[in-house]
């Protein structure tokens, strides 16, 4: 769902990260003098750790070094899309049907931009929210989707998969990994 820069930079990176077995889940070009480029990615299994952070880190970095997409400095920060995570993708509506979502339109429906409620999945281009307020079930149009994360609900928590030790041990990184470029 990315438009402009975010939009370009996926699509240099996008081949090298599914070549490793990863799916990019955001790219995200923020801040003011010093950009942070956020990449957030998992594999299909829904899992991401540290060292495959890093992994990815180490992989894209030299592609983005070529490319320069970004012509100011700017920080790379790789990471996993975390329990309330973004909804960016088609697939994400339905994968989590059943969780809380709070869905933020581009264009009002009915009046209204903003919805909270139980995903339902999809239908056709378009995520089922059931509305907490109303409990009628609305269409949101993906195209016209803003912003649309999970709610962190004991529910959501219960469904994590769970955390392995190794996931914190600490890493050696590149010095160009997380470094200013």
């Amino acid at each position: 769902m990315e438009i402009g820069q975010a939009k370009k930079i996926r699509g240099l990176i996008e081949p090298a990260a599914e070549a490793m077995g990863f799916e990019i889940v955001r790219v995200r070009l923020y801040g003011g003098a010093m950009k942070t480029l956020q990449v957030m990615a998992e594999r299909a299994d829904g899992t991401m750790n540290v060292d495959d952070c890093a992994e990815l880190s180490r992989a894209i970095s030299p592609i983005l070094d070529i490319a320069d997409p970004i012509a100011s400095e700017y920080r790379l920060e790789v990471s996993s899309p975390g329990i309330d995570r973004p909804l960016t993708r088609a697939t994400d509506f339905s994968r989590w049907a059943g969780h809380e979502a709070r869905i933020e339109l581009d264009h009002a429906l009915n009046g209204r931009k903003r919805f909270k409620g139980v995903l339902r999945g999809l239908e056709g281009d378009a995520a089922l929210l059931e509305l907490e307020d109303t409990h009628e079930t609305v269409a949101l149009p993906l195209a016209d989707m803003g912003e649309a994360k999970l709610v962190l609900t004991d529910e959501l928590l219960k469904s994590a998969p769970p955390v392995k030790a190794e996931d914190f041990d600490e890493i050696e990184m590149d010095e160009n990994a997380e470094a200013e470029r």
